[in-house]
């Protein structure tokens, strides 16, 4: 597995970030980064984190803390089409689990597409669990440490 770092999004790296790009036909399950950046930016509820592998930045996701239920979600993965089956992407869920997992009595959400096969097989793999419930037209799963 690559060494897979989360790194703060800052003024050295957004370009880099800006920069990735999925693979053809992956844009109906996640949005531009440019997207991601702008949200966490303009919004109050969510932060970008870069995803750098062996020294080079090359994917994103953030996070957001939802005070009622009392988790933090994770969101807006992406991996450069050039780096996708490497297990990169396994590497910087289970670094997000790392860094965020241990807090007492929390737990992390997310979401994706019910078509969306191998994301809903990732997270599977790294222990999250569908719930049942709905996030907009999206399958929410979680995981408890």
């Amino acid at each position: 597995m690559p060494t897979v770092n989360l790194l703060e999004v800052d003024e050295e790296n957004w370009r880099d970030v800006a920069n990735i790009k999925v693979k053809p036909g992956q844009e109906e399950f996640v949005a531009a980064t440019t997207y991601y950046m702008c949200l966490a930016h303009y919004g109050d509820d969510w932060h970008p984190l870069a995803i750098e592998a062996d020294g080079e930045i090359v994917g994103h996701v953030m996070w957001g803390v939802d005070k009622e239920e009392d988790s933090i979600w994770l969101g807006g993965l992406v991996i450069d089409a050039a780096k996708q089956g490497l297990g990169i992407g396994r590497a910087a869920v289970q670094a997000f689990l790392d860094r965020f997992g241990p807090e007492p009595g929390a737990h992390i959400a997310l979401s994706y597409a019910p078509e969306n096969a191998v994301a809903r097989q990732l997270y599977q793999k790294l222990g999250f669990v569908e719930t049942g419930e709905m996030a907009e037209d999206e399958v929410v799963a979680r995981y408890r440490p």
